[in-house]
């Protein structure tokens, strides 16, 4: 027994000591530490330490935030809408979304390198709507990926993928319910299909989906370009079907 309590006594110490040594370093080293950590749930995770580590994880320097329900937009990093979040990005940042509510996403052109992640537990938490009428709620022209959102759309695409390698990874792609069904897709890729001019494309130009629900539209995705539905795997849940596939050259 005393063998077993020496032995807690020198893990507490340990484990004290190095998060002491860990706290001696400087904002900025600790932040620059967390940017190699992904935004969920390593980076949210980190944010639940202490005060300290909360305001460097959530620091505009690391990622932005779309939040409908703030006041003061004065605060650095913070948008009202993913228009003006995706606008004000710097290639490579993450977006936080918040949960609750909708937000809106009517042809919002992305042409940098990005990530959106929804702020919720569940993807359905957060959701982004495209009005009726709109051809998607997203269009990306350039690498990014997006996790834990739902994206609903009518009478045309969630996403519409010209240029790029696009990631979609836990989330919930919804086409409406509606007669004219045949003319919507969650998923519509164009990629090398001459659609946009030749310095918009790209050699790696793909789409990865994995854990996501998709429901409604004539099918899960529409190509029109050299990409070809590949790689196909669907799990059939009680209330759902999950998908994972990938969209490449033929």
């Amino acid at each position: 027994m005393e063998l077993e309590e020496q032995e807690m006594r020198k893990s507490r110490k340990i484990s004290s000591s190095s998060s002491a040594l860990i706290n001696n370093l400087d904002d900025g080293c600790l932040m620059h530490i967390f940017s190699f950590l992904s935004p969920i749930p390593d980076r949210y995770n980190t944010a639940l330490v202490c005060h300290r580590w909360c305001y460097l994880a959530c620091h505009p320097r690391l990622w932005l935030r779309v939040d409908r329900s703030m006041k003061d937009f004065s605060e650095p990093g913070v948008f009202p809408n993913i228009e003006e979040a995706v606008s004000a990005a710097r290639p490579g940042d993450t977006i936080l979304i918040a949960a609750g509510g909708s937000h809106l996403a009517s042809n919002i052109q992305i042409r940098k390198p990005l990530c959106l992640i929804g702020g919720g537990e569940l993807p359905d938490e957060t959701t982004l709507v495209c009005l009726r009428g709109s051809d998607s709620a997203l269009e990306f022209l350039s690498t990014c990926k997006l996790s834990n959102l739902t994206v609903k759309a009518e009478l045309g695409c969630c996403l519409l993928h010209r240029s790029g390698r696009l990631i979609i990874d836990e989330c919930i792609l919804q086409c409406e319910s509606n007669p004219l069904d045949y003319l919507s897709c969650p998923i519509v890729s164009t990629a090398g299909s001459g659609v946009f001019p030749s310095n918009l494309k790209s050699d790696g130009d793909s789409v990865s989906v994995s854990h996501t629900r998709i429901e409604g539209g004539a099918k899960a995705v529409l190509t029109s370009g050299d990409l070809a539905l590949q790689r196909v795997r669907v799990i059939y849940a009680r209330t759902c079907l999950y998908f994972w596939f990938d969209v490449d050259c033929k």
